[in-house]
């Protein structure tokens, strides 16, 4: 709606976890390098937290266009099968050809892809997000994956992507074991204040806003309201370039950015 008014190619604050649109703050940096060390130097299980909103989704999206093209993926979004679902999904999503689906087949063939993988030089790396959500049942399956290895490497490279819930049920005494498994921990945190301004120039500039600011007054009550959680300020910015469309306005100001916290809240 507002895009020819601000001579927009497409809007910027768009929500949806874009690799494209990486903001590479001080600690989306620390998180990618942490994460990139944890696959290359075969880690085993890693722990990767943050809040809701942060970008967890689309660093991994950027982490799998910064693993070594020769490495073979599997990506898991929504984990919300039972454990051999799980587990039939991870070995489909690396394109493993299965005769038989039975709990003993896919893990022969999951195992013998592994080393195949290993043994090319290559590595295999496992994402998958949302596991704050996985069930007891489900930690255990992927614990027992783990454990498929060489004398001297691990053969699978599992990332646990979730909210800080994740932490938390971790913590469960049931789950111990996977919990010992855990060699690095990632947690990544919100923009800083201070990097709000950069943010929001950073996503204008990738789609051309030549005639369209943000006043230098706006970005502490952005933060303010966002405690600098980068989907929580595209909410903001959004809502603040339809009211500045509605105003006839270039410039975002305080007014118009108080007046769409109100709204928001």
């Amino acid at each position: 709606m507002y895009l020819e008014h601000y001579g927009l190619k497409e809007a910027p604050f768009n929500i949806t976890a874009d690799g494209s649109l990486f903001f590479q703050s001080k600690h989306h940096k620390e998180a990618l390098a942490t994460l990139l060390y944890g696959i290359k130097e075969r880690k085993g299980i890693i722990s990767f937290t943050g809040e809701v909103g942060t970008g967890k989704t689309t660093l991994c999206k950027v982490l799998l266009k910064e693993i070594p093209k020769e490495f073979k993926t599997s990506l898991i979004l929504n984990p919300y099968f039972s454990s051999s679902q799980l587990l039939r999904a991870i070995v489909e999503d690396f394109g493993i050809h299965l005769k038989r689906v039975s709990r003993l087949d896919m893990v022969y063939a999951l195992n013998k892809f592994l080393i195949e993988t290993a043994e090319n030089n290559s590595n295999a790396v496992l994402i998958i997000d949302e596991s704050q959500d996985l069930t007891a049942k489900q930690l255990e399956q992927i614990r027992l994956l783990s454990n498929l290895e060489t004398e001297k490497h691990k053969l699978l490279q599992i990332i646990l992507v979730g909210q800080p819930e994740l932490k938390q049920k971790l913590e469960f005494e049931s789950l111990r074991q996977i919990k010992q498994r855990i060699s690095v921990n990632v947690n990544i945190a919100p923009l800083d204040v201070d990097e709000i301004k950069d943010y929001i120039k950073f996503r204008l500039d990738l789609v051309g806003a030549l005639n369209l600011n943000f006043a230098e007054e706006t970005f502490n009550p952005i933060y303010e309201f966002s405690k600098g959680i980068p989907r929580l300020i595209n909410v903001l910015c959004d809502r603040a370039l339809l009211a500045g469309f509605a105003k006839n306005k270039h410039i975002i100001d305080k007014e118009l950015i108080h007046l769409c916290i109100q709204d928001l809240q």
